[in-house]
C-alpha cells in the first residue's frame, strides 16, 4: 500500500488555499490542514505532522521565511515550500538558507514539477 505525502498549506489567501488544495488532492496527495497565520504554522505542524508545509512567503505575523526556519527546529524531516507571488530574484536563496526544500513563484508552473519531485509516495506495511 502507498503512503501519500501529507500537505499542510499556510496561506492567509482563500482563494488560493482551494485551489492548491484541489491540485494536491489531484496529484494523489493528502491535505491535512490549512492555516493563514504565520504563528499558527508552528502548532498545526507540530499537531498535525505533515510531510511537507507549503507557506506562502507574505503570511500575516510571522512571515514565510521565518515560520520555515521554525518548522525546521521542531520537525526537522518535514519538506518545507516556500511559495510567494514575489519575483524577487534572492529569494530561493533565502528560502534555502532558512531550510526551505523548494521556493516557488505564485503563477509559474514549478509547483507541480516540485511536488511531484520532493513528494513520492512511499510504501507502507
Amino acid at each position: 500500500m502507498l503512503k501519500r505525502p501529507r500537505f499542510l498549506i499556510a496561506d492567509d489567501d482563500a482563494g488560493v488555499t482551494q485551489a492548491v488544495s484541489r491540485l494536491l488532492l489531484a496529484l494523489d496527495c493528502e491535505v491535512v490542514g490549512t492555516v493563514a497565520d504565520g504563528r499558527a504554522v508552528l502548532n498545526a505542524v507540530q499537531g498535525l505532522q505533515p510531510d511537507v508545509v507549503l507557506v506562502d512567503l507574505n503570511l500575516p505575523n510571522v512571515n514565510g521565511l521565518e515560520a520555515c526556519r521554525q518548522i525546521m527546529q521542531v520537525s526537522p524531516d518535514a519538506k518545507v515550500i516556500v511559495f510567494s507571488a514575489s519575483n524577487d530574484p534572492d529569494l530561493p536563496q533565502l528560502a534555502l538558507e532558512a531550510g526551505a526544500s523548494a521556493c516557488v513563484f505564485k503563477g509559474s508552473h514549478d509547483l507541480i514539477s516540485t511536488i511531484k519531485s520532493l513528494c513520492v509516495p512511499t510504501e507502507v506495511e
